[in-house]
């Protein structure tokens, strides 16, 4: 069936040129019940302008009008369900970020209607720790799991380790510095990879999200070492770096969980668009 404009965007957030928080609502139909940590789709028209930073395309679609459609993580509430959060970084040689990135306030989108994805805290017991660890935009499942979580009381102690090339990239950061100065049980550590190229002298760690997990920094946060036993591990951004945090956990014990069997490490890989 050919998709049509269904939502308009309420807010649009600018974290830096490159990378949004993009607020939108319902045109003509309510919001259905969702997981945290869900995705369903994004899309606009091939005939919508691209950002001006982005890379020419070349592709010459034969219908224009048709819609280009990707999944994106929601990263708001799923209790609230005032508007849907996207968190949306552009890659200049993408088809449908750099147009996504031209969207203000009024201008229509399509929004699918459907939520799917099993990367949620649903087969997690609650007597477990959650570390939920990131890179780039792959924090946005997060943000849903906490702002849901933080309505009725945290049943979890967590951690949200996010990794990004600068500090201007941790779209999240004033909003997870609070909540960690609030909450005794939840922890933030962001980590930069670049930081020759900040403004302002970096005091935080410096390297890639890795570094953090093998130099036991969560164990100092936590007071102890997680385990397949007490934590259970969210990875999400990079297939890269899920690739290599796939391979620490496994020599700790740890097992990915996937539709066929259980465990303790539960994946959500980000790519281009």
């Amino acid at each position: 069936m050919a998709k049509t404009f269904n939502a308009i965007v309420i807010q649009r957030i600018e974290v830096n040129p490159q990378l949004i928080k993009l607020r939108v609502m319902p045109d003509g139909w309510e919001l259905p019940d969702f997981t945290p940590g869900q995705f369903t789709l994004l899309g606009v028209p091939w005939t919508t302008p691209r950002h001006h930073q982005a890379d020419p395309d070349s592709r010459q679609p034969r219908n224009p009008d048709r819609f280009i459609l990707r999944s994106y993580s929601v990263a708001s509430s799923s209790v609230a369900k005032e508007f849907l959060e996207f968190y949306i970084g552009m890659d200049k040689g993408g088809t449908l970020s750099p147009r996504l990135l031209t969207l203000g306030i009024g201008d229509r989108l399509y929004v699918g209607p459907e939520f799917n994805g099993m990367f949620t805290l649903s087969e997690v017991p609650k007597e477990f720790n959650v570390a939920l660890i990131a890179t780039g935009t792959g924090v946005a499942p997060y943000m849903s799991m906490l702002r849901s979580e933080i309505i009725e009381g945290f049943r979890h102690r967590f951690a949200v380790i996010h990794g990004a090339y600068h500090s201007s990239d941790l779209g999240y950061h004033d909003e997870l510095k609070a909540l960690d100065a609030a909450s005794p049980i939840f922890s933030y550590i962001p980590i930069i990879s670049r930081p020759e190229d900040e403004p302002v002298h970096w005091e935080g760690p410096v390297g890639r999200v890795q570094k953090l997990w093998t130099a036991r920094v969560l164990d100092k946060v936590w007071g102890f070492h997680p385990n397949p036993e007490n934590t259970h591990v969210f990875l999400s951004g990079n297939p890269a770096m899920i690739d290599d945090m796939l391979e620490i956990l496994a020599k700790e014990g740890f097992q990915e969980h996937t539709e066929r069997q259980s465990g303790q490490v539960h994946t959500e890989r980000f790519t281009s668009v």
